[in-house]
């Protein structure tokens, strides 16, 4: 099976440079017509410059390909709409959106400011809602659209520093799975990448041997996939290296305890019970896990 996008339009953000930037291209070389979104700030965020998206336009239109550069901070909603309405019309539709644009601002949370909280979910979080309700109805009219959220172990398992960055990253898994049930019908089909991969957000943290095994190109065929024709949906697939893993939330098996015996005392006397991790297993929807609960609470009433 051959994965092209002939015919299709992708916008990236943050495509100046890293993950971006790659996946940008790798779109452009397999046929689509590519809208590279950088805002050009510093890795904080701050600043902005529109030389990054150009420079990637350029090797795009160097090797055939076709794309135009945009300059929209997706923080900023109206910035957002007018990115789509230059797409619209520059290409006349949207066929895949990554939301790949973030920041950095690392403190432990003691020293947090609120600012820097709110900024960096501003930008990944707000920023992809922002983009992804911007496309939405096309996507919808068209009946058919690829979304790509931009996840990260630090929100999946947590990172020291990164309360910012860890909730705006699990926040969008959470995200992705309501997207993915709303848009399922009309061939919309939302998915998140969790890359591992040497970019300006890594290059300070990870050694140079490190930095050289997970280039950032190693990660792109696996946000391609995720775009594909036939990709899945609802998937959070992790990428770097080469190597690929998929990651979902599981839950243990309800273990019920009866009014009569209800108490904390119950909960931490049988917790090993309650965490036993061979009883685990994924919920499709949200009214699967409840239906699970109120079945065990049902069938303890009969008994």
């Amino acid at each position: 099976m051959s994965i092209r996008f002939d015919g299709k339009v992708a916008i990236v953000t943050g495509a100046g440079a890293g993950l971006g930037r790659q996946h940008a291209l790798a779109f452009a070389a397999r046929g689509a017509k590519v809208v590279v979104n950088d805002f050009g700030g510093g890795r904080d965020g701050t600043g902005g410059s529109s030389e990054a998206a150009l420079a990637v336009v350029e090797e795009i239109r160097a090797s055939g390909g076709t794309a135009i550069a945009n300059g929209a901070n997706v923080a900023d909603f109206a910035q957002v709409q007018a990115m789509v309405a230059q797409t619209l019309d520059a290409f006349g539709r949207i066929d895949i959106l990554v939301n790949n644009a973030g920041i950095l601002r690392d403190k432990s949370f003691a020293k947090m400011d609120v600012a820097d909280f709110r900024a960096v979910l501003d930008v990944h979080l707000m920023g992809s809602m922002h983009c992804t309700k911007a496309v939405w109805e096309t996507m919808r009219e068209q009946k058919y659209g690829r979304i790509v959220m931009t996840t990260s172990a630090a929100g999946l398992y947590g990172s020291f520093g990164q309360a910012n960055y860890g909730a705006a990253k699990m926040a969008l898994v959470g995200l992705m799975n309501v997207l993915h049930q709303e848009g399922f019908k009309s061939n919309i089909k939302v998915n998140t990448i969790a890359p591992i991969a040497a970019t300006r957000m890594t290059e300070e943290i990870l050694p140079p041997a490190a930095l050289a095994a997970i280039q950032p190109e190693r990660v792109t065929p696996a946000v391609l996939f995720l775009c594909s024709e036939d990709a899945p949906s609802r998937v959070v697939l992790s990428a770097g290296g080469g190597s690929f893993a998929a990651a979902t939330v599981v839950e243990t098996a309800p273990c019920h305890i009866a009014d009569g015996d209800l108490s904390p005392e119950s909960i931490a006397d049988r917790f090993a019970e309650i965490a036993d991790w061979n009883t685990a297993s994924a919920y499709a929807e949200a009214g699967q896990e409840v239906g699970r609960f109120i079945e065990a609470a049902l069938k303890s009433a009969r008994d």
